[in-house]
């Protein structure tokens, strides 16, 4: 059943979602109330019925599944996801243990815009005033241990100086490199550090994700791609400038990032490669960049992001865009094989749900994603906790610069989690 109800401050409704999520061992919340989203919030709370996989043919197990399913499905697509363009899994350890995909169908689904609640469930009048009696209570977090680096500062500068031989070699243009930080014995409560991620670095791409004991505490500003009707979008985004938020700083450091010739040419390699994604699902002449080199700020950094879309071939499905665009172009780089091969080679930690996208499928096909990154992945078994930052590498690359831009990115997370 679907009811709709109108609630005079959101805010608190909103939180008192979040509270009430706390007896469900699965639940996806995916919050972009800060930029004004299709929704303002999204919440699947509790599985009907779900599907998980890290087989070499998850994507042919899903199309199947998901064609059996009437409801909303919301889950992820982890980066090890095997592809058409990624069939190996990488052998480095797992500490975090999220499938290569999980998708869901929930008990109750909860849409906001504006104060209008939309309460999909079987008993939509009982969800709506069981949320309204749940308490507005303020989680608190126990101290934790300091973050800890898989790479030194030495290591690091040296690696992107290898991948920079690499490109010089012509083995590759671009090239996303990431680290990994990571906390021991983290006995955290990931609301608390949702409300405090939330609060340091608001984004439209929000979220907080839980599978049983995985927690995933989002605060991405991408979106991968977006599906309406038979018009598909991308968003990559591919340059980066600390914000400074000093008295008459905000157009001069936009103006800076606008004119910054090596982020402008990662921004447009990354294009050239969405576009050559989109164009093996899209009809032919349709693929086009709606915007190149957009510029757009957030509360820590200054982004450029570029739009690029295109009309759908009618014969593809879920499992056919997946395969031809992902992994992201802007978390691999270009040519797309040859860089994730790379990423493996050089990279300390296995990715996992890092850099692969989480979002949902509405019935009739038509979805949205994120891309996750600005991230805290957390197994509250083993009270192992991790993010990881990084950034493009290119021919222009400056090991040093690219060292201190991989730590702004961070920044937001560690002051998260040290506070």
């Amino acid at each position: 059943m679907r009811s709709n109800f109108v609630v005079e401050d959101i805010n608190v409704f909103k939180q008192k979602v979040l509270n009430w999520l706390k007896q469900f061992n699965t639940f996806c919340f995916l919050d972009s109330s800060q930029y004004q989203g299709t929704y303002d919030f999204l919440v699947a709370a509790g599985a009907k019925v779900l599907f998980q996989s890290s087989e070499t043919d998850a994507l042919e197990a899903f199309r199947a599944f998901a064609t059996k399913r009437r409801g909303w499905l919301f889950g992820h697509l982890g980066y090890e996801l095997a592809t058409s363009e990624k069939i190996s899994h990488s052998a480095k350890e797992d500490q975090l243990l999220f499938p290569d995909i999980f998708f869901f169908e929930a008990t109750t689904l909860i849409t906001c815009k504006g104060n209008e609640i939309t309460i999909e469930a079987e008993d939509p009048v009982e969800v709506f005033t069981n949320i309204k009696q749940v308490a507005v209570i303020i989680n608190t977090n126990k101290p934790l241990p300091p973050v800890q680096s898989k790479m030194t500062r030495e290591d690091y500068i040296a690696t992107i100086e290898q991948l920079k031989k690499h490109i010089q070699r012509g083995d590759c243009y671009e090239i996303n490199f990431c680290q990994e930080f990571f906390i021991n014995d983290a006995d955290a409560d990931p609301f608390s550090l949702f409300e405090k991620l939330k609060l340091k670095s608001p984004n439209p791409f929000s979220a907080l994700y839980r599978l049983n004991d995985k927690w995933l505490l989002c605060a991405s500003p991408e979106r991968f791609i977006k599906k309406e009707n038979d018009r598909i979008f991308s968003q990559p985004i591919k340059g980066t400038l600390r914000r400074t938020n000093a008295d008459g700083s905000l157009e001069a450091e936009r103006q800076l990032l606008a004119e910054s010739g090596k982020d402008r040419a990662e921004n447009v390699m990354i294009v050239d490669l969405v576009r050559n994604d989109l164009s093996r699902i899209c009809k032919e002449g349709t693929v086009q960049v709606d915007e190149l080199f957009g510029i757009y700020s957030f509360p820590q950094v200054h982004q450029m992001i570029s739009t690029v879309s295109g009309i759908l071939n009618q014969s593809v499905n879920f499992k056919d865009i997946i395969n031809a665009t992902f992994p992201m172009g802007s978390m691999t780089g270009a040519p797309k094989v040859k860089v994730m091969q790379l990423i493996d080679q050089y990279e300390k930690s296995r990715r996992g749900i890092f850099s692969g996208a989480l979002g949902y499928i509405q019935p009739g096909g038509d979805f949205d994603f994120n891309v996750v990154i600005r991230s805290i992945i957390y197994n509250q078994t083993t009270q192992y906790l991790s993010f990881q930052a990084g950034g493009g590498i290119t021919i222009y690359s400056d090991a040093e610069k690219e060292w201190e831009e991989s730590l702004l990115k961070a920044k937001a997370i560690k002051d998260v989690l040290s506070s």
